[in-house]
C-alpha cells in the first residue's frame, strides 16, 4: 500500500509541475469554474427571493439548500480533481495502445488508469464549497451535533466512491466501442440527478425516478445523505438511507471492479 501512495505522490507532484508550468491556463480554468459556481448560486438566491424553501415542506430553506450545494461542489471537485481527467483519457489510450504499457507494469492497472494525471484547477469548486459550508453552518437555526461532523467526511468519502465507481464502469465501456469520448456527456446527465435534494423527485413521474436512482443507480445518496448531516437534525428515516449509503458504496466499487477486470480481460492490443 505504501508504495501506491508514493506512486500517486509522484502523480500529484507531476500534475501541479504542468499547471505551474501553464499558469495563464491553470488560472483560466479556476476563474472559469468560479464563475460557474458563482452564476448557479446567483440563481439559487433568485429561487429563494420568491419561496422560502424548495418544494412544500421539504424543509430545504436557504440555509440548509446551500449546504446541500456545497456538500455536492465538495464532493464533485475531489472527483473532478483526482480521477476524472485520467478517465476521459482513456478512450485514447485504448485506441493508440497506451493501454498496453500500463497493462505491462507491476502495479494494478485500474489504479495507473484512474489516478495517474491531477487537474488541480478542479479544486477551486471544491474551495467554493468549503467557504459556502461554513458561510450556511454559520447562518442556520441550528448547530450540528459532534457526531455529525464526524460522520460527514465518512460519507463524503462514501459519496466519492460512488461517483468512482460510475467513472470505472462508464471508462471500462471504452474497450467495448473501441471509442468512447462522449464520457464527460455521460457523466453529466447521471450527476445532474444529483444536484437537489431527493424529495424534489415526487409525484407520478418523480417517485420512480426517485427509486431509480436510490437503490438501483444510488446517484441521489451521494449528497443527500452527507448534506442531511449538517443541514437538519437526522431523522430515523435518514439513518436508514445512511446504511444504504455506505452499502451501495461497497457494493458499487465493487461491481465496478469486476466489469473493469471483465473488460481488461475483453481487451485485445491495438497492435494486434
Amino acid at each position: 500500500m505504501g508504495r501506491y501512495w508514493r506512486v500517486f505522490a509522484t502523480f500529484a507532484v507531476a500534475g501541479m509541475v504542468r499547471d505551474m508550468t501553464f499558469r495563464t491556463n491553470f488560472l483560466i480554468a479556476c476563474i472559469s469554474s468560479i464563475a460557474w459556481v458563482a452564476m448557479n448560486l446567483s440563481f439559487y438566491v433568485l429561487v429563494f427571493s420568491f419561496t422560502p424553501e424548495l418544494g412544500l415542506n421539504t424543509g430545504w430553506s436557504r440555509e440548509p439548500f446551500f449546504v446541500f450545494v456545497a456538500t455536492g461542489l465538495i464532493i464533485n471537485s475531489i472527483v473532478q480533481t483526482f480521477f476524472m481527467p485520467s478517465a476521459e483519457e482513456f478512450s485514447e489510450m485504448v485506441r493508440s495502445g497506451g493501454l498496453d504499457a500500463v497493462l505491462v507494469q507491476p502495479l494494478d492497472a485500474q489504479f495507473l488508469i484512474t489516478c495517474h494525471r491531477v487537474d488541480y484547477s478542479s479544486l477551486a469548486n471544491g474551495m467554493v464549497g468549503f467557504l459556502l459550508l461554513f458561510w450556511s453552518l454559520l447562518s442556520m437555526k441550528w448547530t450540528p451535533t459532534p457526531v455529525a461532523f464526524l460522520l460527514y467526511p465518512l460519507f463524503v468519502i462514501s459519496g466519492v466512491t460512488i461517483l468512482y465507481s460510475f467513472i470505472i464502469g462508464l471508462a471500462a465501456a471504452t474497450i467495448f466501442l473501441g471509442r468512447n469520448q462522449s464520457l464527460y456527456d455521460f457523466w453529466f446527465y447521471i450527476t445532474t440527478f444529483s444536484r437537489y435534494p431527493m424529495e424534489i423527485y415526487s409525484g407520478p413521474w418523480g417517485t420512480p425516478l426517485q427509486t431509480l436512482c436510490t437503490f438501483v443507480l444510488p446517484i441521489l445518496v451521494v449528497v443527500n445523505v452527507p448534506a442531511r448531516l449538517l443541514a437538519r437534525p437526522f431523522l430515523m428515516s435518514d439513518t436508514n438511507l445512511a446504511i444504504w449509503s455506505l452499502l451501495a458504496a461497497g457494493v458499487s466499487f465493487i461491481v465496478s471492479r469486476r466489469v473493469f477486470t471483465h473488460s481488461i480481460d475483453r481487451y485485445r492490443s491495438a497492435s494486434s
